[in-house]
């Protein structure tokens, strides 16, 4: 075990030091072709952080809603929960997974059509049969999250009590049970911190 921990260390170190040399090396003596594929690529990178923000606004668009929907559960209010469910459904169908990799892009669509179907029901159900899908959409987000990352710190919440034990995701550390409502408000705990 030491001898792995000391070849680790090793290598480590001799990538440090090679990174550092050739980052110190890049600068001297650069061509002025060298100088404008640089600004070019630069121009680019502005380019697909521009896409890549509107990706993550599309993201958090989605968080947005699921969050309102989680409220509306909270407050054991059904006909409000419809309607989120009805937005959160339209949010989902408007995002676009194509700037990811080829691997995360199949993940992210399988992710959001079964998401969908889950809003899409729960636009559709009684508040217990909403809960059931909300169960099932709160793990298809919590893996979207996965991929795409956010800027907020969300709290991964877990409540023991319902079917078998059953997480979702919360903007405050405070615990507000969706499954549960008014009956058993504050039943669950912070499982982890996102971000």
């Amino acid at each position: 075990m030491k001898t792995l921990k000391r070849t680790i260390g090793t290598i480590a170190l001799a990538a440090t030091m090679v990174l550092t040399v050739s980052c110190k090396d890049g600068n001297k003596n650069e061509p002025a072709s060298m100088s404008n594929e640089m600004h070019q690529e630069s121009m680019d990178d502005k380019d697909d952080m521009t896409m890549s923000d509107n990706q993550d606004a599309k993201a958090e668009a989605i968080l947005n809603d699921y969050f309102n929907l989680k409220d509306a559960l909270v407050g054991d209010d059904n006909g409000k929960a419809k309607e989120l469910g009805n937005t959160l459904a339209k949010s989902l169908k408007s995002f676009d997974a194509s700037n990811y990799s080829d691997n995360e892009k199949s993940e992210l669509n399988d992710i959001i059509e079964d998401a969908t179907e889950h809003a899409e029901h729960i636009s559709e159900s009684d508040i217990k049969h909403q809960r059931e899908h909300f169960k099932i959409l709160s793990k298809d987000v919590t893996d979207m999250v996965a991929i795409t990352g956010t800027q907020a710190k969300l709290y991964e919440q877990f409540c023991p009590m319902y079917d078998g034990g059953t997480a979702w995701l919360s903007k405050e550390e405070n615990v507000l049970n969706p499954y549960y409502g008014s009956q058993m408000l504050r039943c669950g705990k912070v499982q982890r911190e996102i971000n």
